[in-house]
């Protein structure tokens, strides 16, 4: 009898449960949009109830979809946007909404720690840059703003240990999460007070929880969430991971051969390493899901998230169009980009709706619009400036390495034909796909499959539930068009960057 795995994946906008074979082959999914709460300029938030619940709505849905007897699931675990901060309180309830890591409203706390020193004793530990939607960040927001909420604290979670938390009623922090939060020494591997200190946050030491690899148990299934959710009591919980390890380690990427970009709603662009890179060149090492590496990465909210936004506040009409003709509106604007040529237009799209590559206060705009332009041009416009801000940490990554073979492309690009040859053009570089949509989803299963000893671990995981899907070649014919077009991109983002302080 084949045993089956379950992944459970809480990113920017949507949550989604996935059940898979122990080959990887995708059995049922369910999905829940996410509801953004707003309340002021910069903040991103979500009701960590509300969110609990639609968990529980997407797993039953998932079992029942799949025709399964839940005793047939071997094994659970969790993958979620990182950074940002879900609080747990005293009383055994969330203590304050979750914020969500595009939340851009503690941007003031590391441009002090950068000015008065403190962000350059703490990069001996921590080996990253301090950003606005990281917990050190968010905490001291927190402190100066909400100190109510701060005296209510029993647990700092991030959003996929939050919801493990819920599914076992045990509390532990896994590690490649945490290891992107400033909060961890990356030499030794364990939270440090002494770090803590620097960020004046020495106080919340006692309410980290336990560390955990991806792959340990980390708990079984109550109950109570049986009753909830379907699962069966006594199912084992694995650790699960940041999402970009997820998506990483179902891509295959188990060696330093290929660069990982995730187009999501964070523009994330990865490869892997056995040494930190120390040179302050790449903004973010943490540790890997695989114990011998570290995961090294250029991050920004700037990826796929801003074509959703594009596409619901201004592509009303292509909507209607795209549901007259049978289709979603995203594949009514693949075919949209897909009839304008690369030279036909130097419209530039600036995916800053969430704030720029290194500037939170940065804003979206569209520069060198003309009478001439079309709804076409402008949609390719967007599809392009997303790239070019991939390519600005590419960049930063490339100085890093020696050699690429190729970048393994997953998110929304990914599921877009014209897109993913936008990204090959852009980058010079082959673009591969893999042979599955969920990937957050599936790296967090295979995280199960070692917990529940189907497989010793994620390597050998990897090898028998990854597939490529496509390949794609750069077109020779336009290197010199997107380098001038990228060009144009730069100046235009350089030029601007003193602007956003006026907002």
């Amino acid at each position: 009898m084949n045993n089956y795995y379950m992944g459970i994946d809480n990113g920017g906008s949507l949550c989604k449960a996935v059940i898979f074979d122990s080959k990887g082959k995708e059995i049922s999914s369910a999905s829940r949009n996410l509801v953004m709460i707003n309340p002021a300029p910069g903040f991103t938030e979500r009701d960590m109830e509300e969110l609990w619940l639609k968990n529980c709505e997407i797993i039953r849905e998932t079992i029942e979809t799949s025709g399964l007897d839940a005793a047939q699931i071997k094994g659970v675990a969790c993958s979620g946007h990182g950074k940002g901060l879900y609080l747990w309180g005293k009383d055994d309830q969330p203590c304050y909404n979750g914020i969500v890591s595009t939340d851009a409203r503690a941007w003031e706390y590391p441009e002090k720690w950068y000015e008065d020193g403190t962000a350059e004793r703490v990069f001996e530990k921590t080996f990253q840059s301090i950003l606005a939607c990281q917990p050190v960040s968010l905490l001291n927001w927190l402190k100066d703003n909400e100190p109510e909420v701060i005296g209510n604290i029993k647990w700092i979670f991030e959003v996929k240990d939050y919801i493990r938390f819920r599914l076992t009623g045990e509390a532990f922090a896994e590690m490649t999460d945490y290891s992107g939060s400033n909060m961890m020494n990356l030499k030794e591997r364990r939270f440090d007070k002494e770090l803590l200190k620097e960020f004046n946050l020495e106080d919340m030491f006692d309410k980290l929880p336990p560390l955990k690899k991806s792959t340990e148990i980390c708990g079984t299934i109550t109950e109570e969430t049986e009753a909830l959710t379907g699962l069966k009591a006594g199912t084992v919980v694995a650790g699960g991971m940041f999402d970009i390890d997820a998506c990483a380690i179902a891509m295959d990427i188990t060696n330093d051969e290929n660069i990982a970009v995730i187009a999501g709603t964070w523009s994330i662009n990865e490869y892997i390493s056995k040494e930190p890179v120390l040179n302050k060149s790449i903004m973010m090492n943490s540790i890997y899901c695989i114990d011998e590496y570290y995961l090294i990465e250029e991050c920004s909210p700037t990826s796929a998230g801003n074509n959703a936004w594009f596409v619901n506040l201004f592509l009303e009409d292509e909507k209607h169009k795209a549901k007259e003709a049978g289709m979603n509106v995203y594949d009514y604007c693949n075919r949209m980009a897909d009839k304008v040529l690369p030279a036909e237009s130097n419209i530039c799209f600036l995916p800053y709706i969430f704030g720029s590559n290194y500037n939170p206060r940065a804003k979206a705009c569209m520069v060198g619009l003309e009478k001439s332009n079309t709804r076409e041009q402008v949609v390719r416009a967007v599809y392009e400036g997303i790239a070019y801000c991939h390519k600005v940490h590419l960049e930063k990554l490339l100085m890093n390495r020696t050699e690429t073979r190729a970048i393994r492309l997953s998110g929304g690009a990914a599921k877009s034909d014209v897109w993913a040859q936008i990204f090959s053009d852009v980058f010079e570089l082959p673009v591969e796909t893999i042979d599955n949509d969920e990937l957050g989803a599936l790296g967090c299963a295979m995280t199960a499959t070692v917990a529940a000893g189907e497989y010793k671990n994620l390597k050998e995981a990897a090898q028998n539930m990854v597939r490529i899907k496509n390949k794609i070649y750069p077109n020779k014919g336009n290197e010199e068009i997107y380098r001038k077009k990228y060009g144009i991109y730069k100046k235009t983002s350089d030029a601007l960057d003193d602007t956003w302080k006026l907002y």
